[in-house]
Formats: C-alpha cells, structure tokens, sequence
C-alpha cells in the first residue's frame, strides 16, 4: 500500500502525542501515560527557556510543570532513568527490558571510556559502591575528593565520576533523583522494585519487544528507525527481526509518500491505511517544541516527512550560525512553518523573542502572529516570567 504525505504526517504526529488538541490534568496517571505513548522523554541540560524533558511535556499539556515530573521518578518509582540514544526518563514497566542494555553497554563503554576517559575508572568500582553502601546515595562531588579536578563542573570525568557513569551505564547504580541537574545515583536494588529488578528476559524476548514498541510508537519505519529508536539494537537484529515478521505476515511492506514527491519503503503492522484514517487532524493552533522532541530526533526524518531541514548549532562557532544557538522548531497543524529564537531573561521577568523565521512559503500574517503571542503567553505562565518581549528586528526573512 501507498501512504500519501499529508496521511502520513497526521498519523506521525497522533503517535506522538501531537495529534490531539493539547490538554490534560498533566500530572500522576495522565502524565505518566504521556510518556508510555512516547516511549521515553530525552532530558538535556539546556535552559534557554526550559529543560528538554519539560519543554516535551509541555508542549502536549499545557498544565504540565517541572514539579510534576519529580514525583513519579523520586517516589512513586515509576519512571526510571537511564540511556536510549542520550540520558532519558523511561516507564518503570519497560525496565526488565534493560536488563540487556546494560550488558552491552557494560562491554561496549568499558572499551570505548579506556581510550575517551582518564585512566583509572576501573580501579574506583569497588570504592564508589563501598561508599555508597556505607553512606547511601551520592554524586560526583562526593566520590574521588584525593583525585585531581579541573574547573569543568560535570563536564570533569575525574576517575570516580567515570566509574559512577559506568555502574548507572551497566546497572550496578541508579539515578534515584537529580538535583538542580546533577544525578544522585543509589544502589539499584534500594531503588527498583525487586519484583521489576529480578525480572531478566532472554535476549529474544527483548528484541522482539523492543522492535514492536519502536514500530508501535513511529507507526512506520524501516528496520533502520526501528533500532535506532531506543538506540539499543544492533541493525542487523532489527533486519532480521524484520524479515521474520514479514515471512509470518505480522508484517507489511508500506511506502510512504516524502514531502518532495518521492517515495519510501517501510514497514508497518497490518492495516496501516484504516489506523491512518483513524488519526485525527492535528489542531490548528501554534505550538513552540523542544529541539530534542522525539518527533524530530531523527532530523532526515524530520526533513523527509516535514520538508523541514533542522540542526542544532549549540557547537557551531556563533559567526558561523545560520540561525541562533537553540532555536526551537514551530509546530501548526500538520506544518513546521519556522523556528524561533527565544530565550528567558529572569534578572527582568521577560520572556524574549530574539529572532523568528518563518519557512520557505509560510506567510507570516496576523492570524499566525497571533497565534504564536498565545503560545508565548501560554510559555510565559510556564516560566513564571511577567512578559514578553520582542526584540528589535525579531521578524527575519525566510534563510
């Protein structure tokens, strides 16, 4: 079958969470169903506004705050810290599942850090643990004080602070709470429940799992996309899993419709056309998303569905930016129609909008401006902030 490009960006977006119109209590079971749709939530440490993870929330519930979140990982123990392509909060429920990541990152990150990190991490193993037996949960600063340091704050990988990484990474620790945004991390079995911790599947059974609940979460993809959304399996096994699923018929061969005209094959469970007439419209109001949005991690993803070429320039020297430092995407209806440059000024309570772009072909009129004053007002009660702000010139032509 044959998915043209508007159906396919429709159902894209209802799978994650952007189908619908954004409400919702935001916190408890709603919030923790959030993120069981979406798999995960990645968490970054840039503020340029908010946080990664709670500008994600956010933008799908309006009533989210950050206060929200804390409950469900520090003591309800229901979401769980740890790696999928960077750090991100996971369902609780998903953890027997990482039993084999952390096998495998035991032995990929031990090679991989003797050439990257300081010598020496290995040696800490049984201090750091010794330590936080003895004196219960800690974080860098508190492991490794005879070791040198350098002025690099987290960024300072001193021997002890590797060996934490590494027993989080391989699941000897567990981050049981951040503060500010340094992770505190405990033994694992004072912090996962015993019954989720003992609980080991075979390989097989997580391969299979992961690879239907990447699939279920993009709705189509290619084997490719389906490793690469947990970042846990190698694309061979997902190749092969998705050969196996074809030869039995659980599997169907789809293309799906870029925004350029072209095509492309993919994969999908049966019945792909009714579970795409099924996705609602997106609604028409205006939306400001995180750079790390799962619905654009995968930027030629992004690019290919969207027509929407997006690149973080956080590293890119600043005379060599096309755009700012951290520009956030913005999403209406079923269109990326620009990017904005807006940043938190706390000394005087603003919110301030630097700069904005709108797309090639996007007409940036008065119904469109004020449906992005409405976001940013719903973004300045988010921040706590007392206004708004424009910056001279904010209105750029399209690059």
């Amino acid at each position: 079958m044959r998915l043209p490009n508007r159906d396919a960006r429709r159902l894209f977006l209802h799978k994650h969470a952007l189908g619908d119109a954004p409400a919702g209590p935001a916190r408890g079971d709603d919030l923790a169903g959030l993120i069981d749709q979406l798999g995960f939530v990645q968490v970054d440490s840039v503020r340029t506004v908010e946080r990664a993870h709670h500008m994600i929330l956010f933008s799908r519930r309006p009533a989210y705050r950050p206060k929200h979140l804390k409950p469900l990982q520090e003591r309800d123990r229901r979401l769980f810290e740890h790696w999928t392509h960077d750090a991100a909060v996971i369902p609780m429920g998903f953890y027997p599942h990482w039993q084999m990541r952390f096998r495998r990152d035991a032995a990929l990150l031990k090679a991989r850090w003797r050439n990257w990190r300081r010598d020496g991490f290995e040696q800490k193993f049984a201090d750091v643990l010794r330590h936080i037996e003895e004196f219960g949960p800690a974080s860098s600063m508190d492991v490794g004080s005879d070791e040198a340091r350098s002025s690099g704050g987290w960024w300072d990988w001193h021997p002890s602070k590797t060996a934490l990484e590494y027993l989080w990474r391989s699941g000897a620790l567990t981050v049981t709470r951040r503060e500010g945004f340094r992770k505190i991390y405990d033994l694992t079995e004072r912090v996962i429940p015993d019954a989720i911790r003992q609980d080991a599947p075979e390989e097989a059974a997580s391969i299979d799992w992961l690879c239907w609940n990447a699939l279920d979460r993009l709705g189509f993809a290619t084997p490719g996309e389906i490793a690469a959304f947990w970042d846990t399996l190698r694309p061979a096994e997902a190749k092969a899993w998705s050969e196996a699923q074809l030869t039995r018929g659980a599997l169907q061969t789809v293309e799906i419709e870029c925004v350029d005209g072209s095509w492309r094959r993919s994969l999908a469970r049966p019945g792909l056309d009714a579970l795409a007439a099924d996705a609602p419209d997106p609604p028409s109001r205006l939306r400001v998303l995180s750079p790390f949005d799962p619905a654009l991690r995968d930027r030629k993803r992004a690019e290919r569905l969207f027509g929407f070429h997006y690149r973080i320039e956080i590293f890119v020297p600043a005379a060599q930016r096309k755009y700012g430092y951290y520009v956030f995407p913005l999403l209406e209806g079923d269109r990326l129609v620009g990017r904005a440059d807006i940043c938190t000024d706390r000394d005087t309570g603003c919110l301030r909008v630097d700069a904005l772009w709108p797309e090639h072909g996007v007409r940036w009129g008065r119904g469109r401006q004020a449906r992005f004053e409405a976001e940013l007002e719903r973004l300045r009660r988010f921040t706590g902030l007392d206004q708004v702000r424009w910056s001279d010139g904010w209105l750029r032509a399209p690059l």
